[in-house]
């Protein structure tokens, strides 16, 4: 029996977002008006699409994104919790799902040495065409009135422990780590004896403690339990596994 951990990505494992992240390649580090005006909210993935077209237009390469990329920090604690899942895989598992991009969250992975803690990652697919320009696509389409058009977590998940369960797989426990909107959703699905790690201080903490407020006592939810650092989502960890 396996713990499954389930990571968000921006201000979860590394400590700021991907997606503004980024801008950083562009010489004076700001869009222009008619990229940044042009968000519609729920669309996110469209937006990072333009910003990425503009980029593209100031012939800023993908070795130059790259190595930007590459500078952004891990949340304090974050390494050593990844490092911890690397040592050991037979006893747990562990799934990013985020809305930022397959090309974002491989770099920087890549570059702390820590992607063979990740079995799987769900995020928005992209890829770097001809020009140099990277072209990001949504993730799927779904049905879910709480979450991004392009992006539910709790089917992604649902989905996940659906496959895992046809292959013989049944997770004793899930861990949830995560600190925005769209990580409620998913967070709502997760079973009496599951835990979410709501981030202290961002979006997720909030939702969380108003929708306990409501709901009041007895109700049978997984455990909340807040975090600042990756250190203490690792005594969790260590708690729940053979060593």
């Amino acid at each position: 029996m396996k713990t499954l951990l389930v990571f968000d990505f921006d201000d979860t494992l590394v400590d700021d977002n991907s997606d503004t992240w980024v801008i950083q390649c562009i010489p004076d580090q700001c869009l222009p008006d008619l990229v940044k005006n042009s968000y519609q909210k729920g669309r996110w993935t469209e937006y990072m699409g333009r910003v990425m077209s503009y980029i593209g237009d100031q012939d800023i390469s993908p070795d130059t994104i790259r190595s930007v990329m590459e500078t952004i920090p891990f949340t304090d604690g974050m390494i050593e919790l990844l490092t911890f899942i690397v040592s050991n895989k037979n006893d747990i598992d562990c799934i990013i799902i985020s809305d930022s991009n397959t090309v974002f969250i491989d770099w920087i992975l890549q570059v702390a040495g820590v992607q063979a803690a990740v079995d799987q990652v769900f995020t928005n697919p992209a890829t770097f065409d001809k020009r140099g320009y990277m072209e990001i696509e949504c993730y799927h389409s779904h049905q879910c009135s709480q979450c991004p058009v392009n992006l539910c977590k709790r089917k992604v998940l649902a989905d996940f422990l659906a496959g895992q369960l046809k292959g013989g797989v049944d997770y004793q426990r899930t861990f949830y780590v995560g600190d925005g909107g769209n990580d409620l959703c998913p967070s709502n699905s997760l079973r009496e004896g599951d835990v979410v790690f709501p981030r202290k201080g961002y979006t997720l903490e909030r939702l969380l403690s108003r929708q306990s407020a409501q709901q009041g006592e007895g109700s049978s939810n997984p455990r909340v339990i807040g975090w600042t650092s990756g250190k203490e989502i690792l005594m969790e960890l260590k708690a729940c596994v053979p060593l």
